[in-house]
């Protein structure tokens, strides 16, 4: 695959960059419709993407530093770079955006999360799109017919057939968006959207990291992403069975009182 999808003069349009930026146009696209759709503030939600992109991308730049804290103290230069980061470090950056974006507007923070997960998760999609272009995140050798073979890629090996994880891993956020927008459409119980993006990205993620040969943290026998996905995982289901029932019960007090 090719990451320099095309240069004019000085100027060369990446494919990593590239797929991220057309992520986040939708992420901002899906939010103001699925916002106004709800009754709510459409026009908040431009704020609360670029604050949400901004701040999890930097969490996510982070997690990935202290994940290879010893090869950044060795080359601090090289994770300087548009490539190298951790997923969960930008979801973990992105609840805490949300919740203090919506504290400072005087937000329904549930109802705002449970609406931003979707556009999350359209935005992964493209992202890992951009990690296939890229060649990182790649995956391990095969001879099955669907593997895929680098060419120019700066991460993956080169002239080796490998699972396309990045495909893999792009097909299951789109996946998990569409599910999360099926499953906002029956009765609406605030945090339980979240919490089902939880338990599904963290069980696909878990799944899809046994396929990855790039070099990335490990915690045991486990890759840190799967490490982390376990206490995720955890999370989601808390959110799903516990939490969303207590936020409901709640707001059904005030409404009486």
């Amino acid at each position: 695959m090719y990451n320099d999808i095309l240069t004019i003069g000085p100027v060369t349009i990446h494919g990593y960059g590239l797929m991220i930026g057309i992520g986040v146009v939708v992420a901002l696209l899906v939010g103001d419709y699925r916002a106004n759709k709800r009754g709510l503030n459409g026009d908040l939600i431009y704020g609360l993407t670029i604050t949400t992109v901004i701040l999890g991308f930097t969490a996510a730049k982070l997690l990935y530093i202290i994940t290879e804290w010893q090869n950044f103290i060795a080359n601090p230069k090289a994770f300087l770079s548009m490539s190298g980061f951790v997923v969960y470090g930008g979801i973990i950056g992105g609840l805490l955006t949300i919740w203090g974006y919506c504290k400072w507007k005087k937000m329904d923070f549930y109802r705002y999360l449970d609406l931003m997960v979707v556009s999350v998760a359209f935005a992964q999609g493209f992202g890992r799109l951009g990690c296939f272009l890229a060649g990182c995140c790649y995956g391990k050798p095969t001879d099955a017919f669907w593997g895929i073979t680098f060419s120019h890629s700066d991460f993956a090996p080169n002239g080796i057939a490998l699972i396309p994880t990045q495909l893999i891993m792009s097909a299951g956020d789109f996946l998990i968006a569409f599910l999360l927008i099926w499953f906002g459409k029956r009765e609406y119980k605030k945090a339980q959207t979240m919490g089902l993006y939880l338990i599904l990205y963290s069980v696909g993620r878990f799944l899809v990291e046994f396929l990855r040969n790039d070099e990335r943290g490990a915690v045991g026998s486990l890759s840190t992403s799967q490490f982390i996905a376990i206490f995720m995982l955890l999370l989601g289901l808390f959110m799903f069975f516990v939490l969303s029932p207590y936020v409901e019960k709640k707001a059904i007090t005030k409404e009486d009182v």
